[in-house]
Order: C-alpha cells, then structure tokens, then sequence
C-alpha cells in the first residue's frame, strides 16, 4: 500500500513516516495542503493520514472538496481536537477514521491496515495460491503450513503479487505501489527483493520473471 502523511510538524511527520515504513508501507509526505493536493493529483494512494489543523486552516474544507470531486481515497484524521462535535464534524466531512493526539504509532499503523481493508480497494483476507497461504490481516505467510520470516517490503511486493495472480505485474507497478518517493527507480531494488523472497519462499518456485515486463506468481503446478 501506498501512503500520504500531511503533518506540519516535522518530528511528528518523520516518526508517522518511520513506524509505517517499518510495516512494510510506501509512504510520501507533506506538510501543508496546497503539497497534499499536488501529491494527491499525480499519485493514486491507498490512504491518507492527514493531520486536520495545518498552516492553511482546518482540513476538514480540503477533505470535503477531494469528496465532492470524487475523489474516494481513505481518510485518516489526526487532531489534538477532542471533544465529541469535533469527531462528528470530522466523519460527517469526509473523515474515514479519527485518531486524537497524543497516539501510540503501532495503534496508527493498525488502524491504516484495518481503514484500507474496509476501502473499495479491499483485498481478501487471505489469498491462497496451491501450497502458499498469505493471510493480510495478520501479516503471515505459510508455504506447505509452514509459517514464513518476511520483511515488511517483502510482504508488500508478495502481497501485490498474489492480488495479481497469473498475471504479469510490471516493476514500475511494484516500484509504484511497494516504496516511496524516496526509492530511486533505476535502481535494483525490485530484482534485489524478488530474489530474496524467492528464496524464502523455496522450492519449486512460484515467482517467474516475464522479459521485458516484470513478475508473476502462480501456483507450483501451474507453472510453465
């Protein structure tokens, strides 16, 4: 998944960023609204986590003009308002979740995984492909029963992976959707990445390069 921080304050937005990089999570940052729309019109997120008093004013006004032009992404409200109209005026305006100031970061991380799970961009809990098991709401992988170590980003590349089943997913896609602005495209992070995770997930393999294109999943006795 990826996502937009808005926060103005600096050490809050580097600690939001931190802890959901931690989770696996692709993750661009803001610090006011006029930074949050440019974003928002060049990049498609699956969550926003906007803090809703910034430089310019209240975002609930920036929130009800995204919905008003359609615009249907996720909304996450951070605020140190806490009174009960605030949270209401919050949802009624657009807001998906509410999360006061001062929170706990692995309490943020959980609710970005539980509001993208409820979005229209839902995946299924849990994807099954022959012996290979990927449950998302617990962040596990089992190949043959047998539960698999994977890092974050290695999680999101099989989980994008597995949402396109036998299909061919193209690098610029898993570069879109699996790091951030701060990855370097022409780099070889992806090929770095795929080869450990084909490693962890053994024999015989389930992840194929297509030439000239990108990477494909399919069930061990699929392949060909």
């Amino acid at each position: 998944m990826r996502l937009l921080v808005v926060e103005d304050d600096p050490d809050l937005r580097f600690a939001i960023a931190a802890a959901l990089r931690g989770a696996g999570l692709a993750v661009d940052v803001a610090a006011d609204l006029p930074a949050a729309d440019e974003a928002l019109f060049v990049t498609r997120y699956d969550c926003v986590i906007l803090d809703r008093m910034l430089p310019a004013g209240d975002a609930l006004d920036f929130v009800g003009d995204l919905r008003r032009s359609g615009q249907m992404v996720p909304i996450l409200f951070l605020t140190g308002r806490d009174s009960l109209t605030d949270r209401i005026d919050g949802f009624a305006g657009g807001g998906d979740d509410y999360l006061v100031k001062p929170f706990a970061l692995p309490e943020l991380v959980a609710r970005v995984h539980a509001l993208c799970r409820r979005s229209g961009q839902l995946r299924p809990p849990v994807h099954v492909l022959g012996d290979l098991e990927i449950d998302t709401a617990r962040r596990e992988v089992r190949r043959a029963g047998v539960r698999l170590m994977l890092t974050g980003k290695e999680f999101a590349v099989l989980e994008i992976l597995a949402v396109h089943a036998d299909q061919a997913v193209q690098r610029a896609v898993l570069v879109e959707k699996c790091w951030d602005e701060m990855a370097e495209p022409n780099s070889n992070v992806v090929e770095v990445l795929v080869s450990q995770l084909r490693r962890k997930l053994g024999d015989p393999p389930l992840i194929h390069t297509v030439r000239g294109v990108g990477y494909r999943l399919e069930a061990a006795d699929q392949a060909r």
